[in-house]
């Protein structure tokens, strides 16, 4: 499924009574971020970047960790998070008034091209570097998604040896699937023509889609690749061995003209270290711990040798 930006959101469950950010819109009241929040001024040599984010915790997060990054490498830094939608957020990177945001390749592309078909990592980055404006630059994606998938119960997937989508054909036709109440309609014949997949029933369990796989009303469901309920709920997500759902690797979406180098390497190491297991145990303390994304950023990049 094709999401614009800020539906993404819907990863975390009103069972984790999380919502999205509140207050002002940052494009016309925001200000350089006070010091400590990891954006404060540096050495002028590094250059300068106003940093946004759409208005969910995931996008915020991911805004942080480039922010600090950043400024421990002597760019100075302005945060704009928390702004909204792809609408707003891509013109604001177009005409420079945001210089970097973090992006999900695949409905990227899905903006910009609404006749794409590709599927896999390398096809989507060949579409927008052919469809994204002048202007506008990709910087490599992360090995980290937010992705739609095919979940199951750690049990089930021991049980039937379950570790791909593909791997589902043979017990598809005694699970019932669950899903948004669009699922079904956007997936069942991808499905059969990707991996022959028939299930025995589509169930619409929406939000509760992790909690449903989790109490068995429903054996597979689609549930998004950084929802903490994957943690929580000791649940399994299939690999898509087949490239069924389009790749929605994260990447930094850039005004070219207000990046040097320096924020180029930088945010190319952060992509390198950053991948969907990682996030997911990140969103958990954002969502489930409820954790500060500033303090959440600060430890990952320690960890990996970033700040």
């Amino acid at each position: 499924m094709k999401r614009l930006i800020s539906t993404a959101a819907v990863l975390l469950s009103a069972a984790l009574t999380l919502t999205a950010c509140g207050g002002g819109d940052p494009l016309t009241s925001a200000s350089p971020a006070p010091a400590g929040s990891g954006s404060a001024s540096a050495p002028a040599a590094g250059g300068k970047v106003i940093i946004g984010s759409a208005n969910f915790p995931e996008n915020v997060l991911l805004g942080e960790i480039y922010s600090q990054a950043l400024a421990a490498k002597g760019v100075q830094v302005e945060e704009k998070f928390n702004i909204g939608s792809r609408e707003v957020l891509y013109d604001q990177v177009k005409s420079g008034g945001l210089t970097i945001l973090p992006e999900y390749i695949g409905s990227l592309l899905a903006f910009v091209d609404n006749t794409t078909t590709a599927k896999s990592k390398d096809e989507v980055v060949a579409g927008l570097k052919e469809k994204l404006p002048a202007e506008l630059e990709v910087l490599t994606p992360a090995a980290a998604e937010d992705n739609n998938s095919l979940t199951v119960t750690k049990e089930t997937a021991t049980k039937d040896g379950l570790t791909t989508i593909e791997d589902l054909v043979k017990v598809a036709k005694n699970y019932s699937v669950g899903g948004p109440p669009e699922f079904q309609t956007r997936q069942e014949k991808n499905f059969k023509d990707t991996y022959g997949l028939e299930f025995k029933e589509w169930k619409k369990t929406g939000d509760a889609t992790a909690d449903a796989i989790k109490d068995g009303t429903v054996q597979v469901g689609n549930v998004f690749t950084t929802d903490p309920k994957i943690i929580v709920n000791d649940l399994v997500s299939l690999q898509d061995n087949k490239s069924a759902f389009a790749a929605e690797n994260i990447a930094p979406l850039v005004n070219k003209a207000g990046i040097n180098d320096t924020v180029r390497t930088t945010l190319d190491a952060v992509s390198a270290k950053l991948d969907t297991a990682g996030l997911v145990a990140l969103m958990k303390r954002v969502a489930v711990d409820k954790d500060d994304a500033e303090a959440v950023a600060k430890d990952w990049l320690t960890q990996n040798a970033l700040l």
